[in-house]
């Protein structure tokens, strides 16, 4: 079994996604980001607006918009924290 990313997608104002994923990808003040299991710890700022895509264990995809907030990589996993969270439209 391949390892999996912890991830934690959290908005001022409720959880939005929490579970098991193969790799997080994130649009960053500093530029895009792929996070996978056992990633180095970092904190980034996310852009404004930006997208945050999870490449979740089951093959399927989930895709936010976000507005302002936070990217933080531990040796637990991954969080995201953000103004709001909006699914993005479909491409």
């Amino acid at each position: 079994m391949a390892k999996e990313l912890h991830v934690e997608i959290v908005a001022v104002e409720a959880m939005v996604w929490s579970g098991e994923a193969e790799a997080l990808f994130a649009r960053t003040t500093e530029g895009e980001l792929g996070v996978l299991p056992g990633h180095a710890p970092l904190l980034g700022q996310l852009a404004d607006p930006g997208v945050v895509r999870v490449k979740r264990s089951d093959g399927e995809d989930l895709s936010y918009t976000v507005n302002g907030g936070f990217l933080s990589v531990d040796k637990y996993g991954v969080t995201v924290l953000a103004e709001s969270f909006e699914p993005a439209a479909a491409s």
